[in-house]
């Protein structure tokens, strides 16, 4: 079964991004449509108009290097758009740690498909769960039992292994779903919904 994908690739040098859709367009059992950005002034728009289902884009693009992959998901409205970093030189890991995925100059057709199919086939983190909690995620669950817990945004995207960005969109998300706007509501509800013990948060308190 072919898998249609639409793609965009975000980066200033028209040789990686011509090598990288030629190499796209060349991988086995995928039907990618390519959308080219050479320049960080029109991504937003590029994005908003084109709604890829993935970003491929060099962290270290000009312009883009102060802006987080949550930051954009939020000003596009694309929630759900994968996003891979493009490593053509060396990035900071903590600029790397955002993204869904990478690929490097290194990386061969297979390599890159395997990549592609494990996000085309990754579980939707915002598709709810059928229990009493249905209106929030496995993650967001995560984040507000952390939140209860009182750890820091930093402390929970080290736990989860994601973003203090990704971090803040979700509770961001979370107080948008719920309508709970304080850290003692969200216990409350975390109690209610048994997502947490209240010896847990007493214990955590005398700490």
């Amino acid at each position: 079964m072919v898998a249609y994908l639409k793609i965009a690739i975000a980066e200033t040098s028209i040789m990686l991004r011509c090598g990288l859709e030629n190499m796209l367009k060349h991988l086995p059992g995928l039907h990618i449509q390519i959308i080219d950005i050479g320049h960080n002034d029109i991504l937003l728009e590029a994005l908003k108009l084109h709604k890829p289902d993935i970003l491929i884009i060099n962290p270290l693009m000009p312009g883009f290097a102060n802006t987080s992959v949550g930051q954009l998901r939020d000003e596009t409205g694309l929630l759900q758009l994968k996003c891979i970093a493009l490593l053509a030189a060396i990035v900071p890991d903590e600029l790397v740690k955002q993204f869904d995925d990478y690929i490097s100059l290194y990386h061969d057709f297979d390599e890159i498909k395997q990549k592609l199919e494990a996000l085309l086939h990754a579980p939707d983190e915002e598709e709810p769960d059928e229990d009493e909690t249905q209106n929030l995620s496995s993650r967001e669950k995560e984040i507000v039992i952390c939140v209860v817990k009182g750890m820091t945004n930093r402390e929970i995207a080290d736990r989860l292994c994601i973003s203090a960005h990704t971090v803040i969109t979700h509770r961001r998300n979370i107080a948008r779903k719920l309508q709970i706007h304080t850290a003692s509501g969200l216990t409350i509800y975390a109690i209610v919904n048994k997502l947490v013990e209240l010896s847990e948060i007493s214990v955590k308190s005398e700490e």
